[in-house]
């Protein structure tokens, strides 16, 4: 397992956990961060053993609480762009990782932070935790995703808000919107995630795939195209082991024992 100098990973039962790990820069997202995100979440792909993702931030006080805004600082256009496509591929590879991924929010969540959360499929949030997009209040806009993906989780208004007020909420508004799926007391954040998780991996693996797969297609194509994407995963999945194993466990009233072949 490869070491990182801002991520670290710990895999258990199926279940891995990625901790952003700058506490000292309440984990801002430095260059070298983003790249050892992206790395991580290759090598997860890649791991067979992997079943789901649990992304959290180290310490008690943030789970990124932004972008490194003395890197930001110094860029010009084409930086700007350079930085923001490459925060953009790396939130894409966890988004499209084709395995749940459970955001583990315990703390500040602004900026990239919060657009790292975004790019998870669920987030559970402890009660102190804040969210925000504060880029307005630096001259700038959200560049790893951040308006694209808000609008989509809490609706158009609501995202709009939060973008041009740059204003920070916390975790039980955030809750209230739509942004996080649940809340829990610090203590409990870790288990709360884990237990969720464990409850999805159970399930079967390329049936979860495909899942996530049918509803971010549904999200940037028309109503008929998703619905046939749709037809044509739920079809592709009855030529799966793991489906004849679904229904024969069902029926003979067991748990079902899945392979992901």
């Amino acid at each position: 397992m490869r070491e990182y100098e801002f991520v670290s990973l710990d895999r258990h039962d199926g279940i891995a956990t990625l901790t952003i790990n700058r506490p000292d820069k309440l984990n801002a997202l430095n260059a070298a961060t983003i790249r050892d995100i992206g790395d991580a979440i290759s090598q997860l792909g890649q791991d067979a053993d992997v079943r789901g993702v649990i992304v959290t931030g180290q310490g008690e006080k943030a789970f990124v609480a932004g972008a490194d805004i003395g890197e930001l600082a110094t860029m010009g256009p084409v930086a700007g762009v350079r930085i923001s496509r490459i925060g953009q591929d790396v939130f894409r590879g966890i988004e499209r990782l084709g395995k749940p991924v459970v955001a583990a929010v315990n703390g500040f969540a602004l900026g990239g932070g919060l657009e790292l959360a975004l790019a998870c499929h669920l987030r559970i949030a402890s009660s102190n935790a804040r969210f925000g997009l504060p880029e307005v209040k630096l001259g700038i806009i959200p560049g790893y995703g951040g308006t694209v993906r808000l609008p989509r989780i809490v609706g158009r208004g609501r995202a709009l808000e939060l973008i041009l007020t740059g204003e920070m909420i916390d975790a039980a508004e955030a809750h209230r919107i739509g942004l996080v799926n649940r809340v829990t007391e610090p203590a409990q954040l870790r288990s709360a995630a884990t237990e969720l998780l464990q409850k999805i991996v159970m399930n079967g693996p390329i049936a979860l795939a495909l899942a996530l797969e049918s509803v971010a297609h549904a999200e940037t194509t028309s109503s008929d195209d998703a619905l046939r994407l749709e037809s044509n995963l739920f079809g592709l999945l009855a030529s799966t082991e793991d489906m004849r194993e679904g229904m024969k466990a069902f029926q003979e009233k067991r748990p079902p024992r899945f392979s992901g072949r």
